[in-house]
């Protein structure tokens, strides 16, 4: 029987990829007698093995012909064993020979085409109707969702399944395990093929006493040899997740040391952008009031601002362009580097929030919005909640960073408007002097 269990459970059953005169290993030292093949049989095996050569689809990797071959043997194996007569014998192995030729229609539910064209052939060749109805009835007994009833199905069900009392029943899996990635698109990791094998073969049963002895010495062991080789694939898969989750340093110390290094690059960040603008501020300020003064110094004196250009009026542009530019220059760095906290407002209106994931009590800017048992319930309820704790210090880390993001927007401004300024200055210094020549 190909029992394809919801087509996820069918299991250790799989083709022999041995030669066509496959017989399981784990028969008796003294083979028994195998149960002569009438001519209708014959010529059943030649038309059924043609078929398939020619039909099947090369992505059945497990139901190919050599396992009907295997399961024919093992009906001939058992039709020995449990003394049947010459004419129950022809009907076994006539439905062993068809009850996969559905495959080369469809998949699921291959057995109601395997009775059809069973049927058909019978026919052809002046089967009487009850002898096909017979043999229809042992096919469709292989189905996931029959049951064996008559000695005869019990044979070919226990024939069919025959591979899981094999010693190479897990290879047989394997090409089960790869028909159902490439017909099914379905793919499993080792463990869950695994455990999917052991669940079936701890579900299924033997159904004749044929069957029983033949292969229950070797089923138990490969049972207990399959269970063993669950442990051993859970304990190498959580081996496998351990190494590729784990860092070279304990979780917990990783995580408080990248917040560490993170904190510490912010403050230095901070402080190296608060620096360069006090260096712009000065350098701005000194500028502005040497112009500013020598200019209130002549002004003083002539009580306009035409003698101070002399006769070249000109020199006037580079001097108000040095002044408006080190004007924006200076107001610029001193936005950069002036106090600036990121506003809340809205907790105001809503303090019951205070465990929203926006909400940051580790910041003074935001939890001076909330009263104080607004505050102490929010702490409360993050001291409860590990998660809690690492959220609002990520919410902390990322307004550190667009208060910084704004401080070098700033600053970079402030440095680009006193560089095109200095060179502007330059430059119309210049044509002035060229124009007073």
């Amino acid at each position: 029987m190909e029992e394809i269990v919801p087509k996820s459970v069918e299991l250790a059953a799989a083709p022999a990829p041995a030669e066509p005169t496959d017989v399981p290993k784990n028969a008796p030292a003294e083979k028994p007698a195998k149960a002569p093949a009438s001519a209708l049989v014959k010529e059943a095996q030649a038309d059924v093995t043609e078929l398939l050569t020619k039909g099947l689809s090369p992505m059945l990797t497990y139901h190919s012909l050599r396992h009907t071959e295997a399961v024919v043997k093992e009906c001939r194996a058992l039709a020995t064993a449990a003394e049947l007569t010459p004419d129950d014998t022809e009907a076994l192995l006539l439905a062993a020979w068809f009850h996969d030729s559905g495959y080369l229609d469809v998949y699921d539910g291959h057995e109601f085409r395997s009775m059809e064209r069973a049927a058909a052939w019978l026919a052809e060749h002046g089967v009487p109707t009850p002898r096909i109805e017979l043999i229809q009835g042992l096919i469709k007994a292989t189905h996931r969702d029959s049951t064996a009833e008559t000695d005869l199905q019990k044979l070919l069900v226990d024939a069919d399944m025959s591979n899981l009392a094999r010693d190479d029943f897990r290879s047989r899996a394997e090409l089960l395990r790869t028909e159902w990635e490439l017909v099914l698109g379905k793919s499993y990791t080792n463990p869950e093929w695994a455990e999917l094998q052991l669940n079936f073969m701890l579900g299924h049963k033997f159904h004749s006493e044929a069957g029983k002895e033949r292969y229950r010495k070797e089923f138990k062991k490969n049972v207990d040899e399959q269970r063993d080789r669950l442990k051993k694939t859970e304990k190498k898969d959580k081996k496998k997740n351990k190494e590729k989750s784990e860092t070279f340093a304990e979780p917990k110390r990783g995580i408080e040391t990248m917040f560490r290094t993170m904190y510490g690059n912010h403050v230095k960040l901070s402080a190296m952008a608060d620096k360069k603008a006090s260096m712009m501020i000065q350098l701005n300020a000194v500028l502005i009031s040497v112009i500013i003064t020598y200019l209130g110094a002549k002004m003083g004196k002539a009580g306009n601002l035409a003698p101070l250009m002399g006769n070249n009026p000109v020199l006037g542009i580079p001097i108000s362009i040095l002044l408006i530019t080190a004007l924006g220059s200076v107001t610029t760095a001193i936005l950069s580097a002036q106090p600036d906290v990121t506003s809340f407002n809205w907790l105001k209106k809503s303090p019951e929030i205070a465990s929203n994931r926006r909400v940051n009590l580790l910041f003074f800017g935001q939890f001076t919005k909330l009263s104080l048992d607004h505050f102490q319930s929010g702490m409360r309820e993050m001291m409860r909640q590990k998660e809690a704790i690492y959220t609002n210090m990520v919410t902390d880390v990322y307004y550190l960073g667009e208060v910084l993001a704004r401080k070098y927007a700033l600053l970079r401004s402030s440095y680009t408007i006193f560089m095109v300024g200095l060179i502007l200055t330059a430059l119309s210094f210049g044509i002035a002097l060229l124009y007073k020549s």
